[in-house]
């Protein structure tokens, strides 16, 4: 199932280009609105893992990060090996963590940290909180690797939970 592999370098292709672009138009910190109710862009930079988890311990995270990313996407290309050809959902969903894992890889090694530059935020007027509280909730800032990440995992565990082994995963709808 490694001819699903065009899904990792489109996935790479595109966070490496987002990315670029952030840099490009975006200063540290910045926020700047978007049309999409919710959502901002925002340039940060992020040393640590997921939700800036180990951002502050010294810099060696970048590389043990770094080497976790490899062995993880070494894994990943080897289980797609070992797909069968009736396994499409999982190839793609296996694809996907490959590609953002890469993207981030990338980062990694050639900046010492992940650019991210979506921002997620939920107003506490959505949820009729407002005499609480007059702010919002911002979720970690991401990029299009941690997007991919989330749909493969997703799909990941969506297949495990509800599909049987033995059931051909060409023929289900997701």
């Amino acid at each position: 199932m490694l001819k699903w592999l065009w899904v990792t370098i489109l996935v790479v292709f595109f966070d490496q280009l987002t990315k670029w672009m952030a840099e490009a138009n975006l200063e540290l910190g910045e926020i700047i609105p978007t049309i999409i109710p919710n959502f901002n862009w925002s340039l940060a930079y992020n040393t640590g893992a997921a939700f800036g988890m180990l951002s502050d311990a010294g810099g060696w995270q970048r590389w043990f990060f770094a080497i976790l990313a490899i062995v993880i996407s070494i894994l990943i290309v080897i289980w797609m090996r070992k797909l069968k050809d009736d396994e499409t959902w999982t190839a793609i969903a296996l694809a996907l963590v490959l590609g953002g894992a890469l993207g981030n890889l990338i980062d990694r090694v050639l900046h010492g940290k992940v650019i991210d530059f979506i921002d997620f935020y939920v107003s506490w007027d959505l949820f009729f909180l407002s005499k609480w509280s007059d702010g919002f909730w911002h979720f970690a800032t991401f990029n299009v690797a941690d997007i991919a990440i989330t749909l493969g995992a997703t799909v990941l565990v969506i297949m495990s939970l509800f599909y049987k082994e033995d059931e051909p995963q060409k023929t289900r709808a997701l």
